[in-house]
């Protein structure tokens, strides 16, 4: 008989927490799961999929325009924010179900308690005021919303993505500081649902670390839908007085709002778990620092998801989470890949990218090819409107391999995806060639570009 309470207690009931937690039971594994807020993480309760969903209802106004180009006449269109988070709710609060029930199926104990660590193999639960047990630890406690606006004062008066999804009503005006995802992502979606948005950004250009031809058009984009795109400015402060918000930038730019959300970064979920009791070692930012197979510098003590600071997407820490249990659990040593990893951008257009942008190609040392094609979808030519689609590979000189995808385009989340199976494949520029279009369809000119744009050499 084991002399702890437990095989393995998970602490995080996200993505990678859940998926973890779940395997390791159905493998025979006594197995015990801590969440002090709601299961499903950052990604469910407010993260990927909430967010989603609004860029599903910030796109209507758009699609209700360009209807008449295709013969409709449409009453002149309202929107209702309350409705919208209602039914956004409802749907989370269906999913966060969902995640419980299988978990509980799975045949993990389900402790809905803040879990923090007494020493290296025993858990305080805060809440019950109960220690336990497990022979192992998994740390999958995410990240959340960073509040630094690196001295200037005026935090507290802002809100983050956490608090956007809950608003009481839509903001007139909105400024927003960052130029990340999450950042881009919402400036459009208020845009869209019919704000006034300002964009601050720190850096000369928003996307930092995606293709330079991405960042430019997408750029382009916001700027043309009335989005005021402010770079290379930080807060130096900001004030509140009778309701209304004052951001003021290093410009010395006062900047009137209704709300300012900070979307300036994620910061690991670490502090006050014990990690010191237990002897566990932490990386810059207070990351959990994990070796290839997750493990911290204490043996039985492992870390997956966006807590160890690596690649911040939920898919990602499910990927961390099979590796975990295959290693643990089944004595098949799995390595994390975190090597061509796909990701989209969900701004209107979306942006879709995998592999490697030029810069990045010519960083590593490849001699490359660049086939780029900028076109209007075949949508547009009725609908009037100008916007333009940007397709790029990045192709290796040597061996013809395609280094890079990168796509701002409608839909490019779901092309990506199935260009990255065939990159992960070592698939050639001739491969591509030699694959029969889908006509007509935006997707076509993936497997069309004959001509080189230009070349680069290292």
């Amino acid at each position: 008989m084991s002399k702890y309470d437990y095989d393995l207690f998970v602490i995080g009931g996200g993505s990678g927490g859940v998926r973890a937690s779940r395997m390791a039971a159905m493998g025979g594994a006594r197995v015990a799961i801590a969440e002090e807020y709601g299961f499903g993480g950052t990604c469910v309760i407010r993260g990927c999929i909430p967010k989603k969903l609004l860029v599903y209802a910030s796109r209507y106004r758009e699609d209700f325009e360009d209807s008449a180009g295709f013969g409709w006449t449409v009453p002149q269109a309202k929107f209702d924010w309350k409705t919208l988070i209602a039914a956004k709710d409802g749907e989370i609060a269906r999913l966060e179900s969902i995640y419980h029930e299988n978990v509980s199926k799975a045949g993990v104990e389900i402790i809905m308690d803040r879990a923090e660590f007494s020493d290296p193999h025993t858990i305080h639960l805060k809440k019950a005021n109960k220690k336990i047990t497990a022979e192992r630890i998994l740390i999958a406690t995410g990240g959340r919303p960073s509040w630094d606006l690196g001295g200037a004062p005026g935090a507290e008066h802002c809100i983050t993505s956490n608090e956007a999804f809950h608003l009481e009503k839509l903001p007139r005006r909105i400024v927003i500081a960052g130029g990340g995802y999450i950042a881009v992502e919402f400036a459009q979606i208020f845009q869209g649902l019919g704000s006034q948005v300002t964009l601050v950004y720190r850096g000369s250009k928003i996307l930092r670390g995606f293709d330079e031809d991405m960042r430019d058009a997408l750029t382009h984009s916001m700027e043309a839908r009335g989005i005021r795109v402010l770079v290379n400015r930080v807060f130096k402060r900001v004030d509140k007085a009778a309701g209304e918000f004052f951001a003021i930038t290093d410009h010395d730019e006062m900047i009137e709002a209704d709300q300012v959300m900070l979307a300036i970064g994620r910061v690991p979920n670490t502090d006050h778990l014990g990690l010191e009791t237990a002897g566990v070692a932490r990386a810059k930012r207070g990351a959990i620092a994990v070796d290839e197979y997750s493990k911290t510098n204490v043996d039985h003590i492992h870390a997956i998801g966006d807590v160890t600071d690596r690649l911040q997407l939920t898919p990602v820490a499910i990927h961390d989470a099979m590796a975990y249990v295959r290693t643990a659990f089944e004595g098949k040593p799995t390595k994390i890949d975190h090597e061509g990893v796909a990701t989209a951008v969900f701004t209107t257009p979306e942006i879709g990218t995998v592999g490697l942008s030029e810069a990045k190609a010519i960083e590593k040392g490849h001699a490359i090819d660049v086939y780029k094609s900028t076109f209007r979808p075949l949508k547009n030519t009725l609908t009037g409107r100008n916007e333009r689609s940007v397709m790029k590979l990045i192709v290796d000189q040597k061996t013809d391999r395609v280094l890079g995808c990168h796509l701002f385009t409608p839909d490019a989340a779901d092309m990506v995806q199935l260009v990255a199976v065939a990159m992960k494949m070592g698939a050639t520029k001739a491969q591509f060639d030699a694959t029969i279009a889908v006509h007509p369809s935006a997707a076509e000119e993936l497997v069309t570009m004959r001509s080189k744009s230009y070349s680069k050499e290292p």
